[in-house]
């Protein structure tokens, strides 16, 4: 009989990328490459000395550019190269992606009303469902927790993808309206060991103090 082996829980630092102009126009971005803007610069400069904090095993980006630019600048300082993550990248939202929520309600009336019922099994005709989507999302945290098992991994990613994972940490189903924040450039801590996911923190903006005052000097 083998002896059973305990493997260390791996702790992940979850952040969304910083604003963009899309997020301000609540324009749906899914994997349209949409860049930060100022103030998203100013919110990935302000996560810097916070994360400075902490030891990191490794660092990994979605390879979306407001991810990706967001992880370049908040890690200028650990030393530590970013490496790409494509399963971490946002939901492909098909036929809604480019437009407004309102503009949905209006262009996309079917597409809009599985969208606000949070579907599972739609696919928004040419994107990804919910179920595929947490699926892929669900499955390269997995990979990562093997990869660095006992260490703390930092993780640029975006707004649907931290929705899966608290759901995963809360005992939440994918169809339950969202009732928790997901906030740009909010730090976010999981644990993972066993199979079973925990929250340790979230939506921690403390060092957001004063991002913004400097966009508008």
């Amino acid at each position: 009989m083998q002896p059973m082996t305990n493997t260390p829980p791996t702790r992940f630092c979850l952040i969304r990328h910083g604003e963009t102009d899309w997020n301000g126009e609540k324009r749906i971005q899914g994997q349209i490459d949409i860049d930060l803007n100022a103030a998203g610069e100013a919110q990935a400069r302000a996560l810097r000395q916070g994360l400075s904090e902490h030891e990191f095993a490794a660092v990994y980006s979605s390879d979306l550019l407001r991810a990706w630019h967001t992880a370049q600048i908040a890690t200028v300082a650990l030393g530590i190269a970013v490496s790409p993550a494509p399963t971490l990248r946002e939901r492909h939202f098909g036929v809604l992606q480019g437009i407004t929520r309102g503009e949905a309600s209006l262009q996309r009336p079917d597409a809009h009303r599985h969208h606000v019922a949070r579907t599972p099994d739609y696919d928004y005709e040419t994107g990804e469902s919910l179920i595929a989507f947490a699926a892929r999302v669900m499955n390269g945290l997995e990979a990562l927790a093997a990869r660095h098992a006992g260490r703390s991994v930092l993780v640029f990613t975006h707004g649907g993808v931290l929705d899966v994972a608290y759901r995963a940490a809360a005992g939440l189903v994918l169809e339950a309206p969202r009732d928790f924040p997901v906030l740009n450039a909010a730090v976010n801590w999981l644990e993972y060991c066993a199979d079973d996911w925990r929250l340790i923190s979230w939506a921690d903006c403390s060092h957001m103090r004063g991002a913004l005052d400097e966009v508008l000097e």
